[in-house]
């Protein structure tokens, strides 16, 4: 059986020191994934099955599901935008967990993210089961 840490820290977790006495701590992170989704589009045998909002809906095989497309389409057509201008406006920062593929595809987004001083987070380069994928592929 694999070991797990069911503990924890016990009950005596650590003391974090926020700057200027914070209590509390928030960081705010958008998701770009748009684009690195199971697709046909992307060589898939079939659609996106997990990562969107259709729970159960089932994968199309060896055809596109323009639903599903569209949900993740919202993001990197409209949503993105409107953050961005949620956040310049109030002059916050945010950190975005980006997959590669989605940044390829419209990297006008890794710029507007760059050009506005957020920070980006690698977030893996597909939404694939990387469980499988041998590991000198994986590092191509």
């Amino acid at each position: 059986m694999a070991e797990r840490n069911l503990l924890g820290y016990g009950g005596r977790p650590p003391d974090p020191r926020w700057p200027d006495g914070a209590r509390v701590a928030v960081q705010f992170v958008l998701n770009v994934e748009e684009g690195g989704e199971r697709s046909i589009l992307n060589g898939d045998a079939q659609s996106e099955d997990y990562l969107h909002e259709m729970p159960g809906r089932p994968a199309r095989m060896g055809e596109r599901d323009l639903s599903v497309e569209g949900l993740f389409e919202y993001g990197s057509r409209a949503g993105v935008w409107r953050i961005l201008e949620l956040f310049r406006a109030r002059d916050l920062p945010l950190t975005a967990f980006a997959v590669g593929r989605a940044l390829e595809l419209t990297p006008e987004i890794g710029r507007a993210l760059s050009a506005a001083g957020h920070e980006i987070a690698g977030h893996g380069y597909r939404w694939i089961d990387y469980r499988t994928v041998p590991e000198d592929e994986e590092r191509r």
